[in-house]
C-alpha cells in the first residue's frame, strides 16, 4: 500500500519535485525507483519540457563540444524538477552536428543532482535524450533494446519523448535511463560496480579544423561524470576521434584482453568507473579478465548466461559501433563479487549503420564469428565463451528464441508497423528532424525488408544451410541470402552534416566519400596506411571492397598524403 500511494503521489500531474534526496537505501528508495520506471514506458510517449535562460541555452549550443552543463528546469509528464544540469552529449555525432550550420539538434544528458545534491526524478539520477542521429527510421535503438529486453538482457529503460525548449517544440527524441546508480538500484539491488570502458585512442582526426585542432575545446574541458558526480577530464588533450584507429589488443583494457596485473594497463576501464571504486575492486576485475582470457573458471569470473543472452541479441541487430567492432566501445562492464558481464548501450548505429560495407554483409553477418575489423581473439568475452560447446549451444538456443518470438511469421514487420503507428505523426511534425517525412517512410520500408532478410539468414545459419562463420561464408558465398533489394543508404548514415574534417574536408576529390560514412572512411585510411610503397596486397584490397569502397575510391585514397588523416594533422 505504501508503494502504491507513493506512485500515485509521484505521478500526479502539475507537481514540482525539488531536491528530493534518495541517497538512503531500503523501501523508500525502491518505491521511488518504481515510480520513474513506470514513467519511462516504451508503449507511450514522454513529454519533456526544458526551461532555461535563452542566452545560456544558446551559449551551450554554440560551444556544444565542451559538453558543459547549464542549469535548467525540466518538466517530465507534468512533474517539474528545478535546477537540473543539462548538456549536449556524444562523440562523432556531436562533432558532426557542431560543424553543421543547419542544425542544433544535439543529444542531451540531464543530470538531476548537478546543482542540488541528492536530487532525482522519482529515483533516477540521469536521463539521456538521444536525437536518433544517422537513423532515418528513428527505430534502430528502440528495436535493439526491445530485442534485448525480449531475451532477458538487463537493458536500460527507454521511451520516445516529445521535447520542447522554452515553450517551443524542439524535436522527437528517444529517452533512455542512464546506466548509473538509479539503474543499479532498479536492476541490481544496489550491488556491484559499473565501468564504461572507453579508450582515448579512438581513431583519426575526424572533426578537426584546418590547424588539426578541435574548435571550442578548452584544455581539460569536462566530458563525462565520474563516480563522485564531478566531471572527468580527458588525458593528454585527446578527444574521441583523435589518435589511432581501432581497438585491437593494446587498448587500455577496452577489449577485455588480459595484459598483466597492473591497474595502469586497464586505464580505459578504471578511469571510466561509474561507481566509486578502489584498488580491491580493480583487482577483482583484473582477476576476472585473467581467468576469462585463459578460459579457466569461466562461470566464476563471468556471468555466462547474461553475456550469452546479450550476445545473441547484439549479434542479430548487427551493431558494429560496439565491443564486437573495431572501436571496441559503447558498452558497460558490470562486476559483482568477481564476476563480470556486459550491458548494452548506444544502438543508433545498429542494423548495419556502422562500417557494414553493404546490405549482404549485414543480412549475413556470421553468428559464430560475430566480430568485424578485429579477430575473435581480440574480443575474449565473445571468443572464450563461444569456444565452449555447451555455451555455444546455449547461445544458439537464445538466437532461436529470438527468431521464434520476434522474427518468425512476420513478427518483426508487425513490430515495426506498430512503432510506425505510434510515432509517425510525431516524425511528420518534428521541426528539427534530420530526415524528411518521405525519407522516414522509405527508411521504414527498407528496415522491414532488412529485418526480414536478417531473420532468414540467422535461421539458415542455425539450421546449417548457410555458413555461420566468416571463413565459411567466404568459401561458400553462393549459400548466402541475396540482399540486393535492400537500399542501406535509405536507412541513414554517419556524417549527415559538415563533411570530413570540418573546414579542411577532402578538397578536389568529390567522389571519394560518396556513399561512405566518416567511420568507414577512417577505417579505410588505416588499411591504406599499411600499403607498402603505395601498393596494396590482394587481401588489403579485398578488405577495402568489403568496407564498400569502389576501385576508383581506392585509387583516390592511395594518392592522398598520409600525414594527418581527414582535415588536419594527427591528433595528440
Amino acid at each position: 500500500m505504501l508503494i502504491c500511494a507513493m506512485l500515485l503521489t509521484a505521478c500526479s500531474t502539475g507537481t514540482t519535485q525539488n531536491g528530493t534526496n534518495t541517497s538512503g537505501a531500503g523501501s523508500s528508495q525502491n518505491a521511488t525507483t518504481l515510480a520513474y520506471a513506470s514513467e519511462i514506458d516504451k508503449t507511450t510517449i514522454l513529454t519533456v519540457s526544458i526551461s532555461a535562460d535563452p542566452d545560456k541555452w544558446q551559449a551551450m549550443l554554440d560551444n556544444a563540444e565542451a559538453e558543459e552543463y547549464i542549469s535548467a528546469d525540466i518538466t517530465i509528464n507534468g512533474t517539474t524538477i528545478e535546477n537540473v544540469g543539462i548538456r549536449p552529449k556524444g562523440n562523432s555525432s556531436l562533432s558532426s552536428i557542431a560543424r553543421d550550420e543547419t542544425t542544433d539538434r544535439y543529444s542531451f544528458k540531464v543530470k538531476f543532482d548537478e546543482y542540488v545534491d541528492g536530487q532525482t526524478w522519482l529515483g533516477l539520477d540521469k536521463l539521456v535524450l538521444n536525437n536518433n542521429y544517422s537513423d532515418a527510421t528513428s527505430m534502430k535503438e528502440y528495436l535493439s533494446y526491445d530485442i534485448m529486453n525480449y531475451i532477458g538482457v538487463d537493458t536500460p529503460l527507454y521511451s520516445y519523448a516529445d521535447m520542447a525548449v522554452n515553450g517551443e517544440s524542439w524535436g522527437f527524441y528517444l529517452a533512455i535511463e542512464d546506466i548509473d546508480s538509479g539503474y543499479l538500484a532498479r536492476v541490481k539491488d544496489d550491488e556491484g560496480e559499473l565501468y564504461k570502458p572507453e579508450s582515448m585512442d579512438m581513431g583519426g582526426n575526424i572533426g578537426q579544423n584546418m590547424d588539426g585542432n578541435r574548435p571550442n575545446r578548452p584544455d581539460n574541458a569536462p566530458a563525462a561524470d565520474n563516480a563522485d558526480g564531478a566531471e572527468q577530464t580527458r588525458p593528454n588533450n585527446q578527444w574521441p576521434g583523435q589518435g589511432g584507429m581501432g581497438m585491437g589488443r593494446n587498448s587500455g583494457g577496452v577489449s577485455l584482453v588480459y595484459t598483466d596485473d597492473n591497474e595502469s594497463s586497464y586505464s580505459a576501464i578504471f578511469d571510466n568507473a561509474e561507481t566509486k571504486t578502489d584498488e580491491e575492486d580493480h583487482q577483482r576485475v583484473i582477476e576476472a579478465l585473467k581467468n576469462l582470457n585463459s578460459g579457466t573458471e569461466l562461470e566464476k569470473c563471468v556471468d555466462v548466461d547474461a553475456v550469452l543472452r546479450y550476445l545473441a541479441a547484439h549479434t542479430i541487430v548487427v551493431n558494429l559501433d560496439s565491443y564486437s567492432g573495431s572501436m571496441g566501445h559503447n558498452y558497460y562492464l558490470y562486476e559483482n563479487d568477481g564476476q563480470i558481464s556486459i550491458l548494452p548501450w548506444d544502438y543508433n548505429m545498429a542494423f548495419g549503420g556502422f562500417q557494414s560495407g553493404n546490405a549482404s554483409s549485414v543480412v549475413n553477418f556470421p553468428i559464430d564469428t560475430p566480430v568485424s575489423g578485429v579477430s575473435m581473439e581480440d574480443r575474449p568475452l565473445i571468443s572464450k565463451l563461444l569456444e565452449v560447446p555447451e555455451y555455444l549451444e546455449t547461445y544458439h538456443k537464445y538466437l532461436q528464441e529470438i527468431m521464434d518470438g520476434y522474427f518468425a511469421d512476420g513478427k518483426f514487420e508487425q513490430t515495426v508497423d506498430r512503432l510506425d503507428a505510434m510515432i509517425s505523426d510525431y516524425i511528420q511534425n518534428d521541426p528539427t528532424a534530420f530526415y524528411t517525412y518521405e525519407e522516414y517512410q522509405a527508411a521504414v520500408a527498407e528496415l522491414k525488408e532488412l529485418g526480414t532478410l536478417r531473420g532468414e539468414s540467422v535461421q539458415g545459419q542455425l539450421d546449417r544451410t548457410i555458413p555461420s562463420t566468416t571463413a565459411g561464408q567466404s568459401a561458400e558465398p553462393d549459400k548466402l541470402i541475396d540482399a540486393f533489394s535492400v537500399d542501406m543508404s535509405a536507412l541513414g548514415s554517419m556524417g549527415m552534416g559538415g563533411g570530413f574534417g570540418g573546414q579542411g574536408g577532402m578538397p578536389n576529390m568529390p567522389n571519394m566519400a560518396d556513399g561512405l560514412d566518416m567511420e568507414t572512411m577512417q577505417q579505410a585510411m588505416e588499411i591504406i596506411r599499411t600499403a607498402t610503397d603505395g601498393k596494396l596486397t590482394e587481401e588489403q584490397r579485398t578488405q577495402l571492397h568489403d568496407l564498400g569502397l569502389s576501385d576508383e575510391q581506392i585509387e583516390q585514397m592511395l594518392t592522398m598524403p598520409m600525414g594527418g588523416g581527414f582535415g588536419g594533422r594527427n591528433g595528440g
